[in-house]
């Protein structure tokens, strides 16, 4: 049972305007998949807090660049260093309508949970912070919606292309550490959207809407795959 103190002083995240796509909240117990973050004084909150000073005061030129363009892209075409140059929404459409439909799930699951938890972002709790990416006055750092984005769309991808997983995966927790890069995250937060994102897509996978875009999209991109050898 989760035990939560939402006093009225967090500035309160707004919900999620999507409606569930793929995923079934009749079936997944959104709001017990994880635990409530740990409080400000709690031992893993300052090991959280002083990763991110750690990670602001070692990134390079390069860290910061990636992770900005992390930042502006939440599809499945990240994943375009792992599949090549012509893994794009323009060649393959049905991969692109899956992957907004992933995302738009995401919204569902993170709107519902960044709301229960309102959870201060770290430059909102650390003044002495210096972020890189896009930032919010809303309290939704608990979880990581561009993490939760990332593996959810890593499982999609890793469903349709399964010898390519693990370098997917890899991408996948790259793309999270890069929300710790930008300061606008802790990793209690990118940790909890992978375990959403696990217990998500296997929710996802009982439905036959998900099963026949995934099978399109597979038809596609093994089309694409072997024209492009």
């Amino acid at each position: 049972m989760l035990c939560l103190d939402l006093g009225g002083a967090a500035q309160s995240a707004a919900p999620s305007k999507h409606t569930a796509y793929y995923v079934d909240p009749q079936t997944l117990p959104i709001r017990h998949l994880i635990p409530a973050p740990p409080a400000p004084a709690d031992p893993q909150a300052v090991a959280d807090l002083a990763e991110v000073h750690r990670l602001e005061t070692s990134r390079t030129a390069a860290q910061i660049a990636a992770a900005k363009a992390d930042d502006e892209e939440e599809d499945i075409f990240i994943f375009r260093d792992v599949m090549g140059p012509h893994f794009t929404a323009e060649q393959l459409p049905k991969t692109a309508a899956l992957s907004e439909h992933v995302h738009n799930d995401e919204s569902v699951l993170s709107g519902e949970l960044k709301t229960l938890f309102q959870r201060p972002r770290p430059y909102q709790a650390d003044k002495t912070l210096h972020p890189v990416c896009k930032l919010t006055e809303a309290h939704n750092s608990y979880p990581s919606g561009h993490s939760l984005t990332g593996y959810l769309l890593a499982l999609t991808l890793a469903d349709l292309v399964p010898e390519k997983r693990d370098a997917i995966l890899a991408r996948a927790e790259d793309y999270a550490h890069n929300r710790l890069v930008c300061g606008v995250h802790y990793r209690a937060d990118t940790e909890a959207s992978r375990r959403v994102a696990y217990a998500a897509f296997g929710n996802m996978l009982t439905h036959s809407k998900f099963q026949n875009d995934l099978a399109a999209a597979r038809e596609e991109l093994r089309a694409h795959l072997g024209a492009q050898h």
